[in-house]
């Protein structure tokens, strides 16, 4: 999914240098409403570009989970790597961002738009997390930032962030986020379970909040 100020982000940061004869990965490339991909095909003259999600559409090259990704495709793989709108709709965060930082080469580079605290519910797949400025300098302290810069409407994030020639990964575990299902900052992956009583009531009468509640015995499957 891309909004305006999305393909504005990356019509801003992107450099063909980056991207010419070199290979690029998008995660949960899946056509909702917009796609950065033409975008790069057509202007920026990528050697290839593959595009997973969970389930087959337009952009979607492979059908693969988020968690299989370093399995599938190998570490230090790909130039550049790809995710518009997707880690808010991720439940598990960790494992999701240690499959893109391997995956990516060494100097490659990784550009990520999520939502931040005030995005409303929206429950496409799942919702779970908001994203804030000093979440993503925490969780890529060992990248070299580049550019992140906030997305006042609807709010959310924008990183545009380098992997070092010798990448030492930075500790997840301690990190904490701001999960839909409590209401709350945690460093916990949430059960659906655990939602309390009045928010589950809040979600369920917007009406798409109802699969998640349904789901409210097991853990999520993470999903892209």
């Amino acid at each position: 999914m891309c909004s305006a100020n999305v393909l504005e982000f990356f019509i801003e940061e992107v450099n063909e240098d980056e991207f010419k004869g070199k290979r690029v990965l998008e995660i949960g490339s899946k056509y909702v409403n917009g796609s950065v991909r033409s975008l790069v095909e057509k202007f920026l003259c990528p050697k290839n570009y593959v595009g997973v999600d969970i389930e087959s559409g337009k952009f979607v090259d492979l059908v693969l989970d988020v968690e299989d990704l370093a399995n599938h495709f190998g570490p230090n793989t790909f130039d550049v790597v790809i995710t518009t709108e997707l880690l808010e709709h991720i439940c598990d965060w960790r494992i999701a961002i240690r499959n893109m930082k391997e995956v990516l080469k060494p100097a490659g580079n990784l550009y990520i738009t999520t939502r931040s605290i005030g995005m409303p519910f929206h429950a496409y797949p799942y919702d779970f997390w908001r994203y804030e400025l000093d979440d993503m300098k925490n969780i890529f302290s060992d990248f070299n930032i580049l550019s992140l810069i906030k997305d006042s409407e609807p709010p959310g994030v924008f990183l545009k962030c380098k992997k070092p020639d010798y990448w030492k990964p930075t500790r997840l575990e301690d990190i904490s986020l701001y999960s839909m299902i409590l209401g709350k900052r945690t460093k916990d992956i949430p059960k659906s379970i655990d939602m309390p009583l009045m928010r589950k009531a809040k979600f369920a009468g917007y009406g798409f909040g109802r699969k998640l509640l349904r789901l409210s015995n097991s853990l999520i499957k993470p999903g892209i």
